[in-house]
């Protein structure tokens, strides 16, 4: 099984500013590139913050109303600190948090959830900005088609990876969501079923109602009860 990487799905070349790049410069490089963001990046390349619209538009609201009208509260430490900021080095957000060029889809999403940001600059080894990732990048592979995420089921998770045979476990996706009907030998062999189709990609959610010819971890009673039970349940107890 492969799994889309983030490489795959991030952006790059990526457009950046400087420390030192100026209020007017940065929101010409948004409304230049269509984007509403950048990495800010050293000497070196390494991201260390990044200004979003977010970032300039609080700049822009602290400033004095020219017709001398009240701001309607009073400005916390961050709103001042971005009335006097002239530069991205005091108008951007950091530190940065950053991602990897291996990390999968989920993983990226998670770190992205977690730390309440749109968008995540990438970094090789070196800490050197290689793409960035944004929200709507990551709900790409979630387009693939139904097919798609069949065909790689039967193939890839039932045939490949657990070698089981063919017609012994039905797949249904409708809309992303998988829907696993059939038989196994073990029992144990059932989660893995499921959570290797969780995270094939596009797979929005799994339902499975695998039914089993033995569990390795009951006795022979037990055993004989199931064989005797209907497809696809266990024995009531």
């Amino acid at each position: 099984m492969q799994h889309r990487t983030i490489v795959e799905v991030m952006t790059h070349p990526v457009v950046t500013a400087r420390p030192d790049s100026t209020f007017k410069e940065i929101a010409q490089l948004l409304s230049d590139n269509d984007v509403t963001a950048v990495p800010v990046v050293d000497a070196e390349g390494r991201p260390v913050g990044v200004v979003s619209e977010a970032d300039l538009l609080a700049k822009a609201a602290s400033l004095p109303d020219p017709e001398g009208r009240p701001m309607g509260r009073r400005l916390g430490r961050d709103d001042l600190a971005r009335a006097g900021a002239e530069t991205a080095a005091a108008m951007m957000t950091a530190p940065v948090v950053t991602a990897r060029p291996g990390w999968n889809v989920a993983e990226t999403a998670r770190t992205m959830y977690r730390s309440k940001v749109k968008r995540l600059p990438v970094v090789d080894d070196g800490g050197r900005l290689v793409g960035i990732v944004s929200r709507s990048d990551l709900l790409r592979p979630f387009l693939r088609s139904d097919g798609a995420i069949t065909d790689e089921i039967y193939h890839d998770v039932l045939r490949e990876t657990l070698g089981i045979p063919s017609g012994s476990v039905r797949v249904d996706v409708r809309e992303g969501v998988v829907t696993l009907t059939g038989r196994v030998e073990e029992r144990a062999v059932i989660p893995v079923v499921e959570r290797l189709c969780r995270s094939v990609d596009g797979v929005v959610a799994v339902h499975q109602s695998i039914g089993y010819t033995y569990d390795a971890g009951e006795s022979a009673d037990e055993a004989s009860g199931l064989r005797g039970a209907p497809r696809g349940s266990a024995p009531r107890r």
